[in-house]
């Protein structure tokens, strides 16, 4: 859902202690952010709980919030830094316990064409496929996903180009 006229008051009340303001744009982002963090992460469980660690963060942390910019990429940027913490704190207890198991063992496959976009998003590496998730699937920018990501511009239209060829390639079709 792109930012609502109303977007920058809500923040600006929100800044202000309003909890009915930050409700709002919580209401606004939350099946975005939602749907990101579940195709990032593949376990709508661990995505759900992301979530809502993401939203726990932003509302400890609006006062920081610079509300000149816009609000999307900013938020989704914490569910990324969010995502990445989880990931490698779980890759150290697995390390930890000389466990030998993967990361998407619990995927559960689901039939057509969602699941083959899935399992080929899978396939691509964690910041390329955040990038495809951002631009492709959440329709941000590359400005506001290179926002979010804490990644330069040029990058980010790399990880994009490159990941939709790669799930094309995946897909058993063409890039062009």
């Amino acid at each position: 859902m792109t930012s609502s006229g109303a977007e920058p008051a809500w923040v600006h009340r929100a800044q202000a202690g309003s909890a009915d303001a930050f409700g709002r744009l919580v209401q606004m982002h939350q099946q975005g952010l939602r749907a990101f963090l579940r195709r990032l992460s593949a376990n709508a469980a661990d995505a759900d709980d992301l979530a809502q660690e993401t939203f726990v963060f932003a509302w400890e942390h609006i006062g920081r919030f610079d509300a000149s910019r816009p609000f999307r990429p900013w938020l989704f940027g914490i569910a990324w830094r969010k995502h990445r913490e989880r990931k490698r704190s779980w890759l150290r207890l697995l390390k930890r316990e000389s466990a030998a198991a993967t990361a998407d063992d619990s995927f559960a496959p689901d039939p057509g064409l969602k699941l083959d976009l899935m399992k080929a998003a899978q396939t691509l590496p964690v910041e390329q496929r955040a990038a495809v998730l951002l631009c492709l699937g959440a329709e941000f920018t590359h400005a506001e996903a290179a926002q979010a990501l804490a990644l330069p511009l040029g990058t980010v239209k790399s990880h994009v180009a490159r990941g939709r060829e790669k799930m094309a390639t995946a897909l058993g079709g063409s890039n062009g």
